[in-house]
């Protein structure tokens, strides 16, 4: 229960000033603490003719920061359109690299009715809020560890688009943990499917990059709609209101506005909202500090010494004839114990 991976150059984590709202962001979800999956419509180039063989790409963003979902992003198009539209023309590299407004314009080109990434490209998120990743790695038993979540992640939304009729050929995806073990089981998943699991496929191939573009356009608007609740109600009416990215920064525990954020707003008792990964060390360490937290304790329903024999609630004459004490009412609601003499 550690914060996540923090290696990766996070200079271009900050979101665009005016990130574009993609329709894969659910406020109501996000607000809730849902996790939930986007697909788009199949593009009319596919959506005609289902023969077609496709490429597919699957990246994530947003896996080390303490605020804000895990974002999957998958992205899929014509093979013979893979390079020439993709890396040629419209230049998707690794979204860390590219610049916030760069990446959010490119969103935007995806989801625009008439360009030519809308008519050729099909693409699906599967954003996995904080509450659940937390609720998944903070259980007692049987943890339900990030690479498990990210896997399921996955595995689902690739099925998701065979399931559409999509003809995917051949899938690209950027690795967790060791990659030979991850492609050996997405084989034994997609038999028929060329599949090719790889460090760094962000770069690599352009249908990584746009994927990654979807996960962290959408991670980054998501974050904005996260910020809505605590800036609508604190802010004066006649004041504009501060971004997510003013007011908590990246949300990676590195960021000097993350941590500020999460001192100034935790609640003793509750720690955060759903917008906060309770299992990250970042923010298991505020709570736990001297002083910070509340401390609960919950009583261990399988001690033995607060288990009780039906037999000790039975009660004798003999018993009540000794018994000169006067009598709590609600001690003795269902009897006094017997003496272990009479049995």
């Amino acid at each position: 229960m550690e914060d996540g991976p923090e290696s990766q150059d996070i200079t271009q984590e900050v979101p665009a000033e005016d990130v574009f709202i993609a329709p894969s962001i659910h406020e109501e979800d996000i607000l809730a603490g849902v996790s939930y999956t986007h697909c788009s419509p199949i593009p009319e180039v596919i959506k005609d003719d289902l023969s077609i063989e496709c490429v597919l790409g699957v990246d994530e963003a947003g896996r080390g920061p303490v605020l804000g979902p895990m974002v999957y992003g998958l992205l899929y198009l014509p093979l013979t359109q893979h390079t020439s539209l993709l890396a040629q023309t419209h230049h998707f590299d690794d979204s860390k690299v590219l610049k916030p407004q760069v990446r959010s314009n490119l969103m935007q080109a995806i989801c625009t009715p008439g360009t030519d990434l809308y008519q050729t490209c099909g693409w699906a998120t599967r954003v996995m809020s904080a509450r659940d990743i937390s609720s998944g790695m903070l259980k007692p038993a049987g943890v339900y560890n990030l690479n498990a979540q990210a896997m399921d992640a996955t595995i689902q939304l690739i099925k998701d688009v065979f399931a559409q009729g999509v003809n995917v050929k051949e899938i690209y995806i950027d690795t967790i943990g060791k990659a030979d073990v991850y492609q050996k089981k997405l084989e034994r998943i997609f038999p028929t499917t060329m599949i090719t699991v790889a460090e760094k496929a962000d770069s690599l191939y352009p249908c990584v990059s746009a994927a990654s573009v979807c996960a962290k356009v959408t991670r980054d608007a998501a974050l904005e709609v996260s910020h809505q609740a605590y800036s609508s109600s604190n802010t004066p009416a006649n004041e504009p209101k501060a971004s997510g990215a003013d007011a908590w920064g990246t949300g990676y525990p590195s960021s000097a506005k993350t941590v500020n954020w999460l001192k100034g707003h935790m609640d003793p008792l509750f720690g955060w909202g759903n917008e906060c990964r309770m299992s990250w060390g970042t923010a298991k360490d505020m709570l736990e500090a001297k002083g910070n937290g509340i401390k609960v304790e919950w009583p261990d329903t399988n001690d033995d010494e607060q288990a009780r024999r039906m037999t000790d609630f039975y009660i004798t004459a003999s018993a009540m004839e000794v018994d000169d004490e006067p009598d709590d009412e609600l001690a003795t609601w269902y009897g006094k114990p017997a003496p272990a003499s009479t049995f």
